[in-house]
């Protein structure tokens, strides 16, 4: 709430308490700050609260699934699926995209597209990690890498044969940022939020069953692969939904369930809320920093979380060799 008030008060233009007040509760609004306030920055805090939410319980599914500590959707491609996905969008209707790219149809069909390219990129990352029916640990981090660095450069060469301003756009959507946040955005991820996160719940007790090896989740009655693909289905779900408004945003997904588990334990009816709220704290500081830190420039909130993530994942790395 902190983080959200700074967000809301801070920036070119300063807002107080009483303005901000006046302006939320319609009590003397300003059309001035109402600006502000509905049109660039509430709406941007909003798409950063939902964002940094899906991509924490994404990573706390990846985790629980591969029994991987170190996996994210980020580094493990399946962000670059979704983003080569929606790059691709942009590429072969960029006329069309150009001409209504406020368009209700366009922004709601885009995660769709997103979704896709996740789930490929899922699917393919499943497939060569596995040996002898079991998802191989160094494997999957391996080939996620590659994965990852494969749809990069396909997005890389795609938004290179755009014109110049479909290609700053694409740029500066690859690095992951929210600049560009407005009502519709949310609009277009609210349904998949409402529907996945409650089925996500749900399944809570069989993500704390993979902690366990696959003979005795089989002996329990559970159906392993029904159940990973279903939770696999649901994390490539929510990502494609906030690559399609923020472009790919790593790290998220690793740090927060890390730190969710130590604030609240194994159990992930406990952990998956606190990994959401953990991972919209972090999106929201990081658009905050990204946002006045160059002011008025900006740099992109992927860029910020890459910097701080990147140390994280290093001390997780030699954790893990130690």
């Amino acid at each position: 709430m902190l983080v959200i008030f700074i967000s809301l008060s801070k920036g070119e233009y300063i807002l107080s308490f009483q303005e901000l007040v006046r302006s939320i509760f319609r009590y003397h609004p300003n059309s001035d700050t109402d600006l502000v306030v509905f049109e660039f920055r509430l709406p941007r805090i909003i798409l950063a609260i939902l964002v940094g939410f899906g991509l924490g319980i994404a990573g706390s599914i990846m985790q629980s699934i591969t029994k991987n500590g170190l996996a994210d959707p980020g580094i493990l491609g399946i962000n670059s699926g979704a983003g080569a996905a929606i790059v691709a969008y942009m590429f072969f209707f960029q006329g069309l995209l150009n001409i209504n790219k406020n368009s209700l149809w366009i922004i709601l069909t885009t995660p769709l597209i997103g979704l896709l390219g996740g789930f490929i990129a899922a699917f393919i990352l499943f497939l060569l990690a596995k040996e002898r029916e079991r998802l191989d640990s160094q494997k999957l981090i391996l080939t996620g890498i590659a994965i990852n660095s494969g749809f990069g450069s396909l997005s890389m060469y795609m938004s290179l044969k755009m014109k110049a301003q479909d290609f700053e756009m694409a740029t500066v959507w690859l690095n992951g940022s929210i600049y560009n946040a407005n009502w519709l955005f949310i609009l277009s991820i609210l349904p998949w939020f409402i529907l996945i996160i409650p089925l996500i719940i749900r399944k809570a007790y069989s993500l704390d069953l993979f902690q366990l090896q696959e003979p005795v989740m089989i002996g329990l009655g559970v159906k392993v692969e029904n159940e990973k693909w279903l939770l696999l289905l649901s994390a490539v779900g929510l990502i494609g939904a906030c690559v399609s408004v923020s472009g790919s945003i790593g790290f998220i997904g690793l740090m927060a369930p890390h730190m969710a588990r130590l604030l609240v334990g194994l159990k992930h009816r406990n952990s998956l809320i606190v990994c959401g709220l953990l991972g919209s704290f972090f999106m929201l500081i990081a658009d905050f920093i990204g946002r006045t830190i160059v002011a008025p420039a900006e740099i992109s909130a992927g860029i910020i979380l890459s910097i701080l993530g990147a140390p994280y994942f290093v001390y997780l790395l030699v954790k893990a060799r130690v």
